[in-house]
């Protein structure tokens, strides 16, 4: 919130925000109210997350999360259009939820977080934008295809969706110094995470996506960052000098990205002196 007051000129967005873990009228009730506070530049990310999250962390059944992510958009959309909404769907039913306050615009974007092609045509389908996360360039380009799939199919043009995706990114004065600042990232994506563990493996590192998931349930997440290899982190992030994270940065762009969500994934002491490294070194 503090953020919404202090520019006038960033877009601001969520990321990904869970359809489980928070009810459909309560995202849509504080998108409405950082919309509000930040003059109309706001963004809603929406995601299913994963039940390795939902079930364990937060006591919820995962059910159905496809149904109930378009539950979510719609019960959304209704109430920052309408100020009030009543919503009868397959997951959820909302017996008039009323917002209180006038929203300041009838509607905000929405990007529904996907990784594979049934989610990336629901995504053409239904959202403003898709959001996408731990991307080759090759990836790009499929999303790109998906997403044009299900705008098609809802009488869209593909021009309508906008295709984001959160980079991962850690900028260094060497290239060694930046893998290894990006490692414990990777290790804990594919180790712990079944959908980040099939898209690398898809991406064509099987074998090492094998080994981070068995290191990591021997050892949780410092013995799976051991295993990371240095061709996946470069495959699927911006580990490197300001110059070689640029150059990356434009083969993203190239296969199609056209919104690219900086995501600096740094721990350790220099964590913030990092993040503001690579802010500087790839903001436009």
């Amino acid at each position: 919130m503090r953020a919404a007051g202090r520019d006038a000129r960033i877009r601001l967005g969520t990321s990904i925000s869970s359809v489980f873990v928070r009810s459909a009228p309560t995202i849509g009730m504080a998108a409405a109210t950082l919309d509000q506070l930040s003059n109309g530049r706001f963004i809603l990310g929406l995601g299913s997350s994963h039940r390795v999250q939902v079930e364990p962390e937060h006591g919820i059944p995962f059910v159905r999360p496809t149904a109930r992510l378009t539950d979510t958009i719609a019960i959304v959309r209704a109430l920052v259009r309408d100020g009030v909404v009543s919503h009868r769907g397959e997951t959820i039913t909302i017996e008039r939820f009323d917002l209180w306050f006038p929203p300041l615009r009838s509607a905000i974007a929405i990007y529904v977080a996907a990784l594979f092609p049934r989610m990336l045509e629901l995504a053409g389908q239904l959202a403003d934008g898709v959001l996408l996360t731990w991307p080759t360039p090759r990836a790009i380009v499929r999303a790109v295809e998906h997403v044009a799939i299900g705008a098609r199919r809802a009488g869209r043009a593909a021009t309508a969706v906008d295709i984001a995706s959160l980079i991962p990114c850690a900028v260094a004065d060497s290239v060694a110094v930046a893998r290894e600042a990006m490692r414990p990232a990777v290790g804990l994506y594919a180790g712990f995470f079944p959908r980040y563990n099939r898209l690398l493996a898809e991406a064509g590192f099987e074998d090492a996506v094998r080994a981070i998931k068995e290191a990591f349930a021997r050892g949780g997440r410092e013995a799976a960052a051991k295993v990371v290899p240095d061709e996946l982190i470069d495959a699927v992030a911006l580990a490197g000098t300001a110059d070689t994270c640029r150059e990356r940065l434009a083969a993203y762009r190239g296969a199609g990205l056209a919104l690219p969500i900086v995501s600096p994934r740094v721990v350790g002491p220099d964590a913030k002196l990092m993040a503001m490294k690579a802010i500087r070194a790839l903001a436009p």
